[in-house]
């Protein structure tokens, strides 16, 4: 009837209405279901962007709101094209079922108005000339939407087809269209990362964005009312009691006797670690989790808990030591080391990439003179004994050195590259580091892993090498070359110092 035609053609020309009332999802029991959303789905949509950086816990469903959008675009708009990325091929093909399902269980008539021309496990495209198409990377055509799943894993397991992910598919959005990045946070590096860094740097500037940057958007845990548990049969532990009043003191974040159940039964599912990438509850959280196969997950994880990542300032009474890893084509890393002989503390360091020995040295003494550092021991990797690829000279690194006044103790090769690894796990249990100066060193230790092997689908024995290798490889040098000098200092006042070794 004309009337109820009119009445169909006005709730089909709105949007919200057609995601809240069109389309059905198999639930978690595998049922069909109408998609309703939850607060998390309803807010990504009242609150995107055309750059999208999504931050969240597990099972939030926000890959789906975002698979259904580009299902709604499709099918109510011709010739738009859309782009789905995950971790592999099989996963992407998942979220294309996502589509699939709710096309297939529309109503008769619009499927009969919109039909599909192409339909298989990687690809869906429709008479009116849209598409969506799975993948993991885009980079012929163009996209008007595209959506990049679990960009976290893929940056920290494949870093360089993160990188094509970034340089390729993405430029295969025009400006103005629509990407969204969404993850579980993995390790504090890598590209997810960058983007979530620049993302909160301009949300917390307020500034208004570009259509060429990223907006932030972050989902906790406690905004889904599905997570609660009864608090009647969970017993509390001190250490998550600290911690709960430390969420409400310092984030404003006061979760209720269920919400504090949920989270102590996780807590004591996945442990310390792996609840901040599962379910963080403030952004801060997401990137304290160390990453699958990395080297020094247990002793980070472990420095964090024990409140020994955190502001170190220099202690003038003390010797500063430096820890090397020399690059040839690499980058050089240098970190600032002081000791009482047990504990360490890692008070500043520096990177720099296609610089010689001698712009190294120079920047030592530009440090001495403005931070006041008196050097002890300098400990060097064993190819200083190699000439210097930026000098002239035909000296090794280590005589370049010296003859602008820097001793190095030269660190022999290991035959076994775990021996290092060991050492330094001894070194970091007693370390303390500066979490603002360090920051760089941080990311090196928090994301040096082993590689990963896709044929057998584990991890190798050996350590990927990439850009955290020089952080950690100049961790190591310190650990196999230090030696405590215990000799007798002068008393002084501990009362008022800040150092780690001052209780």
């Amino acid at each position: 009837m004309p009337d109820e035609f009119g009445l169909l053609k006005a709730k089909l020309s709105d949007r919200d209405w057609r995601m809240s009332s069109l389309y059905f999802v198999r639930d978690k029991g595998g049922n069909k279901a109408l998609f309703e959303r939850w607060a998390s789905q309803r807010q990504f949509w009242r609150d995107q962007w055309y750059l999208n950086a999504i931050v969240k816990g597990r099972q939030l469903g926000l890959s789906t709101e975002i698979d259904l959008e580009m299902l709604d675009a499709c099918l109510f708009n011709s010739n738009t094209r859309c782009g789905i990325i995950d971790r592999t091929v099989a996963d992407a093909k998942k979220k294309l079922e996502i589509a699939k399902f709710a096309y297939d269980n529309l109503p008769d008539v619009l499927k009969e108005h919109i039909p599909l021309a192409k339909d298989n496990t990687q690809e869906l495209e429709w008479a009116n000339g849209s598409s969506i198409g799975v993948g993991t990377s885009h980079r012929g055509g163009t996209l008007q939407i595209l959506h990049v799943s679990e960009m976290g894993p893929i940056a920290v397991e494949k870093p360089d087809r993160a990188r094509e992910i970034v340089k390729g598919a993405f430029n295969t959005v025009g400006i103005g269209q629509m990407i969204h990045v969404e993850s579980t946070p993995a390790g504090t590096g890598g590209e997810f990362h960058d983007i979530v860094q620049r993302a909160e740097a301009a949300q917390k500037q307020g500034r208004e964005l570009s259509k060429l940057e990223f907006k932030l958007h972050f989902f906790p845990w406690w905004e889904d009312s599905q997570y609660r548990e009864n608090p009647n049969v969970v017993v509390i532990p001190a250490n998550l009691i600290e911690y709960f009043e430390e969420l409400e003191k310092k984030h404003k974040v006061k979760l209720d006797p269920s919400r504090r159940a949920f989270y102590t039964v996780k807590y004591n599912l996945l442990g310390p670690d792996d609840i901040f990438e599962e379910f963080p509850s403030v952004l801060e959280e997401c990137f304290k989790s160390s990453i699958e196969g990395a080297f020094f997950k247990r002793e980070m994880m472990k420095m964090r808990s024990d409140g020994r990542v955190g502001p170190m300032p220099h202690d003038p009474s003390r010797k500063v030591n430096t820890f090397w890893d020399i690059g040839h084509h690499d980058p050089n890393f240098i970190i600032f080391h002081q000791t009482d002989g047990v504990r360490h503390r890692l008070i500043d360091c520096y990177e720099n990439d296609g610089e010689g020995l001698a712009h190294c040295v120079t920047m030592l003494k530009e440090r001495k003179e403005k931070h006041g550092y008196d050097y002890g021991t300098h400990y060097g990797p064993h190819d200083l004994s190699n000439t210097d690829w930026s000098s002239d000279e035909n000296k090794s690194r280590k005589e370049i050195a010296a003859s602008k006044g820097i001793e190095f103790e030269v660190i022999p090769r290991v035959s076994q590259i775990g021996d290092a690894i060991e050492a330094a796990r001894r070194m970091l249990n007693m370390t303390w580091i500066d979490e603002s100066k360090c920051a760089r060193l941080i990311q090196c230790l928090d994301n040096y892993r082993r590689e990963w092997d896709d044929k057998r689908g584990t991890y190798k024995r050996d350590p990927l090498h990439n850009w955290a290798s020089h952080g950690a490889s100049a961790t190591m040098t310190g650990a196999m070359g230090f030696e405590p000098e215990m000799k007798p200092r002068k008393s002084r006042d501990r009362s008022s110092s800040t150092s780690p070794w001052a209780a």
